[in-house]
């Protein structure tokens, strides 16, 4: 039997805060190669990264995970994936989500497939973007809050007991393999790459969005 590696957790280093943006919630997000949008429950809302201001948004229900998968939004809102036409904002597919109602926290696109983290199941599952059939399950070992891939990386957020990191996990058998620590009173509600150098991490009641900084391996 192989020993797991020791992580020794490091301060995750934030190095810009947007908002807050005036809703009770952020629950979700992604990035378009431009944008961030995040998930505030009657809609998706478009964040200029560079500026700092909001831009367009599409009237969809968004309670939790978003994904972007070049061509289609994927949101996850009242326990339904809807697949959203990322210049129109028409909905053009949906499908339940896996698992409980509302148990779902966190949603990516990579490898041709959707990931979601399942919250307080400690657990991410990989499913089939078509039918929504659950093709691998990754066990974690705190409550799921956001998940993306960068570089063949899976990173998922925490929050659980009052504190929040972002962890980098091996994505076949889940084993802990670097960890950021959020600053105190800092809870992550979402996560997403903007596929360089930073993880854009949604804020919670805060109705903040917050950028930190990529860890090299």
């Amino acid at each position: 039997m192989s020993k797991e590696r020791e992580v020794r957790p490091r301060p995750a280093e934030v190095v810009r805060e947007y908002g807050p943006f005036g809703t009770d919630h952020i629950a979700g997000l992604t990035f378009d190669g431009e944008r961030v949008w995040y998930a505030a429950k009657d809609r998706m809302q478009s964040l200029d990264v560079e500026e700092g201001s909001l831009g367009a948004a599409f009237a969809v229900p968004a309670t939790a995970g978003t994904a972007f998968d070049g061509r289609h939004f994927y949101q996850i809102g009242n326990d339904v994936i809807r697949k959203v036409d990322a210049k129109t904002g028409a909905v053009v597919k949906s499908m339940p989500t896996p698992g409980p109602p509302g148990t779902c926290a966190g949603l990516t696109w990579a490898e041709g497939k959707l990931w979601v983290g399942v919250h307080k199941s400690r657990k991410i599952l990989q499913l089939d973007p078509e039918t929504g059939r659950v093709l691998k399950e990754i066990p974690t070992a705190r409550f799921v809050t956001g998940v993306t891939f960068v570089d063949g990386d899976l990173w998922h957020g925490t929050l659980e007991n009052e504190v929040s990191d972002l962890r980098r996990v091996d994505p076949d058998t889940g084993e802990e393999l670097d960890r950021l620590e959020m600053p105190e009173g800092t809870y992550v509600t979402g996560l997403e790459t903007d596929g360089k150098d930073l993880l854009y991490c949604g804020g919670g009641a805060s109705s903040k969005v917050r950028a930190v900084k990529r860890p090299k391996r």
